[in-house]
């Protein structure tokens, strides 16, 4: 009888998407041609209608058609019924402990877990893997990050995510399910630095967007990007991340990517700060979370406490609360 290999263990397996977004949507595209069956927990039941009788989640990735092997529902139970061999974690930030909550008591224990939340828990300033680990009794936990734009992968661009963590199996499992011939997956083990450099990366994209929203030039922006990349980098090194992690995939390449696509929403969130627009009138029409906006405060509240000097952060922060100019983040890139 032929041995099975890992690859054959993954491509018969069941897994968990949680998050009906378009990061979700598109992971759970990825997960279904190698694996048997996807089973996607999204919060609204009329959208979870709707996704299965269209196999289209017309509210995020109209584009995309998905395979019959993904299923939605509205029910955390169910989509652990029976049993899953891994979780995709793709949740805005500030709900990822509630919603931990809830599956502790529906998971064994042996799944491996992997998250793509490019966020923190804005007071506790904790990690999603800190956060998931103290909920959650699973062992086996890693993140995906990277330069990925959901729409265009959605779209069979290539593209490539680095997945991190210190467990050779969660890389090795995503990589078996991810894969394919235009999407590449790396492995890292630098967790803390991934999940730093994701988070990190959206506060820049806000003030990507507020350059491009003054109609700044290039040399504005390759000033942005070096600049903001060493605030990244000093505040990863100081977190505990290694310093060449920003420099790969999950740091400057999601930098490259986010600071200069419209399909960004924090880049979104900076251009119509640039225009005049409030905060809150701005989250309202977002649709979805951009999570560098609360990022942005509970980094530079840290970093004044623990002397890390962050300007374009806090030029940042400043027009987010109201309290200064789009040109004051021009202005912070030259203190």
């Amino acid at each position: 009888m032929e041995k099975k290999t890992p690859k054959d263990f993954w491509n018969s397996s069941t897994v968990a998407v949680l998050g009906g977004g378009s990061w979700g949507t598109v992971v759970a595209h990825l997960l279904s041609r190698n694996s048997r069956s996807v089973r996607m927990w999204v919060r609204s039941e009329e959208d979870v209608r709707r996704f299965n009788s269209t196999r289209v989640n017309l509210k995020y990735v109209p584009g995309v058609q998905l395979d019959s092997k993904v299923y939605a529902t509205s029910s955390l139970a169910q989509v652990f019924n029976g049993g899953v061999q891994a979780i995709f974690w793709v949740l805005p930030s500030q709900s990822c402990r509630v919603i931990a909550k809830e599956v502790a008591p529906l998971v064994r224990g042996d799944e491996i877990l992997i998250h793509a939340t490019k966020g923190i828990e804005a007071v506790s300033m904790k990690r999603i893997s800190q956060i998931l680990s103290e909920e959650l009794p699973l062992r086996r936990l890693g993140v995906m990050s990277g330069p990925n734009l959901a729409h265009e992968i959605a779209q069979g661009e290539p593209a490539a995510t680095v997945v991190a963590s210190s467990f050779d199996e969660v890389c090795d499992a995503g990589q078996y399910l991810l894969q394919g011939s235009q999407f590449r997956v790396y492995r890292e083990k630098d967790l803390l630095g991934v999940e730093w450099a994701g988070v990190l990366k959206n506060i820049l994209a806000i003030a990507a967007g507020v350059l491009d929203g003054l109609k700044m030039g290039a040399n504005c922006r390759s000033m942005l990007i070096t600049l903001g990349l060493k605030e990244m980098v000093r505040f990863g090194v100081f977190m505990g991340a290694q310093e060449e992690t920003f420099l790969g995939l999950a740091g400057i390449g999601d930098v490259l990517a986010t600071c200069g696509s419209s399909e960004s929403r924090n880049y979104r969130v900076g251009f119509r700060l640039a225009q005049g627009d409030g905060i809150d009138q701005i989250l309202a029409g977002l649709g979805s979370t951009a999570e560098g906006v609360l990022t942005a405060q509970s980094v530079f509240r840290f970093a004044q406490e623990h002397g890390i000097s962050m300007p374009l952060t806090q030029s940042v922060c400043q027009l987010i609360q109201g309290e200064g100019s789009a040109q004051e983040i021009v202005q912070g890139l030259t203190r």
